[in-house]
Parts: structure tokens; sequence; C-alpha cells
């Protein structure tokens, strides 16, 4: 059962138990353009008492150089060297693991910040952006009108939010070569954004996975394919290790694959019905609090506090009544 943290002393021991600290963004930093209450003081509590930070995000849709952009805009801190979303994974895996030779080229459902981290790891890709592919006129696949480029050895989906039949032909007819490899960004079913949620990335592949009768190789949460990459370049001990994250098939599961602790916010995605009661699900966190920004609290303990912490929702009922 997730232990449910409460106080100010169980803060702290948290936060002395991990020395490396790794986020998901949306749902737990931020939601759309609003950054969640707290935020910031917590991280820079972290900062200050020298645990890594780290970020994970399943984001395809934004490079790390833009992502950064929306942390400053935010007021979240952050280096670039801390970002790490499942655009630039996905690059990194085609780059370095399945070392894909420069005179081939990948073709792309998905959006500039996919492009983006594909060009920077000097990958050549075709679709994505490009306004031919863009377009809602029918089909075709007479020869006449579109000929394969016998180069394109591998097809990348990510999220696309102007994904078209013209797009899912294409890396359909790729897809069905022979030693093509079949890859998506990430396959979380929806995505938070300010008002709601809508389909994600894994919605995007979906039709892709159902035509071709296999499943991609997933780059981003919950695939080990992301912690190897971070592994890669940032040094840390597992077991001093916490993920944190708002969802359970993507944040939690990625945790307990790697060894990592586990903390889940109910900032996001997962609902307080999900992990209590008849129908919860199966995947467990090993901490559950209600947002993130109620960890500022810790710095009590250390000044001998021991004052029970008003949890947001607690802090809503109050105000309410």
């Amino acid at each position: 059962m997730a232990q449910r943290l409460s106080t100010a002393e169980e803060y702290e021991a948290l936060l002395e138990k991990h020395d490396t600290w790794l986020f998901d963004c949306d749902g737990v930093l931020w939601r759309g353009d609003h950054v969640i209450e707290g935020v910031t003081q917590v991280l820079d509590l972290l900062r200050r008492r020298n645990k890594k930070v780290v970020f994970v995000t399943n984001n395809a849709t934004k490079s790390r150089k833009t992502l950064l952009a929306k942390f400053k805009d935010l007021g979240v801190q952050a280096h670039v060297d801390e970002v790490y979303g499942s655009a630039y994974t996905a690059a990194v895996y085609i780059s370095t693991i399945l070392a894909l030779p420069k005179h081939l080229k990948v073709y792309v459902i998905g959006q500039s910040g996919l492009e983006e981290e594909l060009h920077a790891e000097g990958i050549q890709t075709l679709g994505g952006t490009d306004p031919v592919d863009n377009t809602l006129a029918p089909f075709n696949l007479n020869p006449e009108s579109w000929k394969p480029d016998p180069d394109v050895a591998a097809v990348v989906c990510g999220l696309d939010t102007k994904v078209n039949y013209t797009k899912l032909s294409k890396a359909f007819a790729y897809a069905q070569k022979e030693g093509c490899h079949f890859i998506a960004t990430n396959t979380d079913s929806t995505y938070p954004s300010t008002h709601g949620l809508l389909p994600g990335a894994g919605s995007i592949s979906a039709p892709l996975r159902y035509a071709l009768g296999k499943d991609p190789v997933v780059c981003g949460k919950p695939s080990g394919t992301m912690l190897d990459v971070i592994k890669a370049k940032v040094h840390f001990n597992p077991a001093r290790t916490i993920m944190v994250g708002d969802r359970l098939n993507t944040d939690i599961e990625f945790g307990k694959h790697g060894g990592l602790a586990t903390l889940l916010v109910l900032t996001g995605i997962t609902a307080e019905s999900e992990i209590t009661g008849p129908n919860a699900s199966p995947t467990v966190p090993d901490y559950v609090v209600q947002s993130l920004g109620d960890l500022r609290i810790a710095d009590k303990a250390s000044l001998g506090t021991s004052s029970r912490l008003r949890t947001t929702a607690e802090i809503r009922i109050t105000t309410t009544d």
C-alpha cells in the first residue's frame, strides 16, 4: 500500500532518503501554461540540499531547447542537461542504439520538436512538418502520384496535431518494408491541456499498430530505453533515486521498472479513485501526495517543527467552508 505523506517529518525523511529526483512535467510541475503552486519553491529546496534534479517528459512535440523556453516562461529553473524528452530519447536511440547510417532517412509523424531532435543527431527526415504531407487531399499509391524513398529505414511516430491519412499511409507503406524500424516516442493515450484531456501520442500511433499488426519500439516512459539514455548522461544510485509523476501507467511504471522509488501526485492524470477502493489499479506507488508543492513544509522539520501538513485538498475544504 502506498504511504500517504502528511507531516513535515515525513517529507523531511523523504528528502533525506533520496539524492536524485526525476520529475515528469505536465501535471506535476505545471498544467498547460500554469505552474502548480509551490513547485518552484520545492525545486529550489532540492537544489539547496544538493539533490540532482532531472526532468523526464513524454512530450514529443517540443525539443529540449523549446522545453527550456517553457521552463523559463513559467519561472522554473532548468538546464538543458537536466531535460529528457521522448523526442530526444527517440533521436538518441536511432543514432546510437540503431546506429543508423547517415545516408538513410526516417519518416516522421510528428511536429517540429521531434524533427529538431532528430536533425541534432544528424538524422535525415521526411514527412513531419513538410507541407507536401500536411495536406487533406486524398492519398494515392499510384507511382505517378507518390514514389517511396528507398533510403527510408525507420518510421518514428509522436504526437502530431496535424496527422492525416497521407501521413498514416506513407508511414504504413514504409513500415511494411523488410528491415524498416517502427518507433514510437511514447504511447500515452492522452495528455493534459489547460482545459482538459486530449488524445496523446499513443492515440496517433494506434492506427499504425493496428494496421501493421505489431507494436513499435517505445522510447518514452515507461520504457527502459529512456532510463538507459538518462543513465548514460547522469550518474545516480537507483536505490537513492525517486521518480515523481502524475500517471500510473507511465511515470510510476517507469520508476518501478527501473528499480526506483515512486511518488504519485494527484494534480494531473491519476484520480483518487484509481489508487483506492475495489477498482484500484494494480500499479501502486511508494508514496502519494496531493501536490508536489506540499513538500515545501519539509524545511519546518529541520527547524524542529512537528506541525501537521495541511494538504492542498484540506486547504480547499477549509476555504470552501
